[in-house]
């Protein structure tokens, strides 16, 4: 039997209290695909990935995430959450690893210490991210798309079953835009699942399989590059990346954000 999608949504609405973002959403994400999330600032992009992670309120239609309604699902590491926040606060100092390493701590017992395949799976995920040579430095002083690499490296270590990165390129220069598009590229390329919110879409092309766009709330393109590309020429989605949701939490900065902000998730598998 085939496994099940690892998102799926049927007529699903997210929102804030009685304030309705998205509404009506139906898809559904297999493993292996990589997902851009396109759509203008206030589109409901930000409010739809909070939903998935509990973070917005779902109000109505099905959501299930591995099979599992979400109100039921509490795996919460299987789902590796990238948040675009990433600066670091000078008063708060903490090496790459040390940051890298707090993804395992949902994996074990508070009271365990970490051991040789924690150590293991860290090592993996600083690899693969090419921040390996630079674990030991203090995480403040990297560039803003070093600092993404971090995050995502993070996410590795926990294992998760799909990474969801808000906007990993936004504020990043060109060269860093590149160099993350490539780290993207090998996690691709070894079958992780991603669903990506991003307004440039150019750094990615080479990364995504699927492109699914949001307007107003809702779903209104569903399909390959190849038929988004013929159905959006001359279309050039802009560089911002504001939120449509409201601020919650924001007040938090530094470590503690870094740390707290993002769900840790699942990571690369230990042979």
């Amino acid at each position: 039997m085939s496994s099940p999608p690892l998102i799926s949504l049927r007529s699903a609405s997210f929102g804030y209290a009685d304030r309705t973002v998205v509404d009506g959403v139906t898809l559904s994400q297999g493993a292996g695909e990589v997902i851009a999330l396109l759509g203008p600032n206030g589109s409901g992009k930000t409010t739809f990935v909070k939903g998935l992670l509990g973070l917005s309120e779902h109000l109505g239609g099905e959501v299930l995430l591995f099979g599992t309604p979400l109100a039921r699902f509490h795996e919460k590491p299987r789902i590796g959450y990238v948040p675009q926040r990433h600066s670091l606060s000078a008063s708060v100092r903490a090496t790459v690893r040390e940051i890298v390493e707090t993804g395992r701590l949902p994996l074990r017992p508070w009271w365990r210490p970490a051991n040789a395949t924690d150590s293991s799976v860290v090592d993996q995920a600083l690899d693969a991210v090419g921040l390996r040579d630079r674990e030991r430095e203090d995480v403040a002083a990297l560039s803003g798309g070093q600092q993404r690499r971090v995050l995502i490296a993070r996410a590795l270590v926990a294992q998760p079953d799909v990474l969801v990165m808000d906007e990993p390129t936004a504020g990043v220069d060109i060269a860093n835009q590149r160099i993350l598009a490539e780290v993207l590229s090998t996690l691709a390329a070894r079958g992780t699942s991603m669903l990506i919110v991003t307004h440039e879409l150019a750094s990615l092309r080479d990364v995504v399989t699927r492109i699914v766009c949001m307007n107003n709330g809702h779903v209104d393109f569903d399909g390959d590059p190849s038929a988004y590309a013929a159905g959006h020429r001359g279309h050039e989605l802009g560089d911002g990346h504001h939120h449509d949701s409201p601020v919650v939490d924001d007040r938090r900065s530094g470590l503690a954000a870094i740390v707290t902000d993002a769900m840790p998730p699942r990571g690369l598998r230990h042979e």
